[in-house]
């Protein structure tokens, strides 16, 4: 990290330090717009910066917490609550001591790295577009090149409505979020013919049925990417997501590819990193393989193209998707996935402003 960048951070902290002796809601300073600019600087540093500037930054937005928690005690600030009266008069005393029920709350750490996520993405010149949660056959199968009764369809076992659509298909709850493929590529193929890029990254929740364990939920969130443009290649997906990833993590990662079969891409891979659990020498989490697979992708099917209107011989593309349940498990060292939607709250005060170490 150079000279200008470590004077830029200690001017920061200085502000903000400052700032915690004047204002009275000491939690306002960890989302102070100073802070939230030096992260949103770091995806946008050369590689030999980025490290040290990223690992700096955590250092000093740790640095502030650890004031803000150091003096302010919540369980002894609270006011005593009646739990037999209204919601209301339990609302107003709060108010009286300066407290504000909402206030101990906090983004849920799906959300809050999600937001981090598509930063990185739009940083890279993606646009965002959610996912939907109820969708038909077409948009989950055909305009994926999955055929009528092929058995790839048996891999997407996902919960039907009993609600039909004009063709007398069942609507149903996307198994993945490449059910949005055709419509980005619809939406967006105008880019192609003005000499952009069609760059789209799709976020949503899925649903399968599956048998809930460790590493398997039934209702969990991924993130599709879509690219196309002239003379793509398969040399090209590798390195966006590889540039993603070692900046979603602030470090070096050792990527691994396999083939794969997806009826929308062709060649398709598995996309592997690293086990961070146990630095490649196998454990419990990567069933002692040393890699953990983080994302299926693969080169945009011509079958696909064209359902969109757009030529095959013109123009290439790559797809990928990949749960975010997994990639915050991987940054935070998390072993169940489950506990993301349990409700338990010694879990979630982990990622709070000011969570104290008994929580965790």
């Amino acid at each position: 990290m150079n000279d200008e960048l470590a004077k830029e951070i200690e001017s920061v902290r200085a502000q903000l330090i400052r700032r915690l002796s004047e204002v009275e809601d000491k939690h306002s300073v960890l989302r102070a717009n100073e802070l939230k600019e030096l992260f949103d600087l770091i995806p946008t540093l050369a590689d030999d910066q980025r490290a040290a500037f990223g690992k700096a930054v955590n250092e000093l937005k740790q640095e502030i917490s650890d004031q803000v928690r150091s003096g302010t005690n919540y369980r002894s600030s609270l006011p005593p609550i009646d739990v037999t009266a209204p919601f209301a008069v339990n609302v107003a005393r709060s108010r009286r001591s300066g407290l504000l029920p909402a206030e101990l709350g906090c983004v849920h750490p799906l959300m809050s790295e999600l937001e981090r996520i598509l930063a990185v993405f739009t940083t890279m010149g993606f646009s965002v577009v959610e996912s939907r949660e109820i969708d038909d056959d077409w948009h989950m199968f055909g305009s994926l090149n999955f055929p009528e009764g092929h058995p790839a369809r048996d891999d997407y076992d996902t919960f039907m409505t009993e609600q039909t659509d004009a063709g007398g298909k069942h609507y149903l709850s996307p198994a993945h979020t490449s059910t949005m493929q055709h419509r980005v590529l619809t939406q967006y193929r105008d880019n192609l013919v003005n000499g952009q890029p069609l760059a789209v990254v799709i976020p949503g929740r899925v649903f399968r049925n599956e048998d809930v364990d460790a590493r398997h939920e039934h209702t969990f969130y991924q993130l599709e990417g879509v690219y196309v443009f002239k003379n793509v290649t398969i040399g090209n997906l590798i390195a966006t997501l590889k540039s993603f990833l070692e900046t979603y993590y602030q470090r070096l990662i050792e990527v691994k590819t396999q083939p794969f079969y997806f009826p929308f891409t062709e060649p398709s891979l598995e996309f592997s990193i690293g086990c961070p659990f146990c630095s490649r020498q196998g454990c419990r989490i990567c069933s002692n393989s040393g890699w953990i697979e983080l994302i299926g992708c693969g080169m945009i099917h011509p079958n696909v193209l064209r359902a969109a209107a757009i030529d095959p011989q013109q123009y290439q593309g790559f797809a990928w998707g990949g749960g975010i349940e997994r990639l915050v498990m991987m940054k935070h060292n998390i072993e169940d996935i489950r506990l993301f939607e349990s409700g338990r709250l010694d879990f979630l005060r982990q990622f709070s402003i000011g969570g104290s170490e008994t929580d965790k």
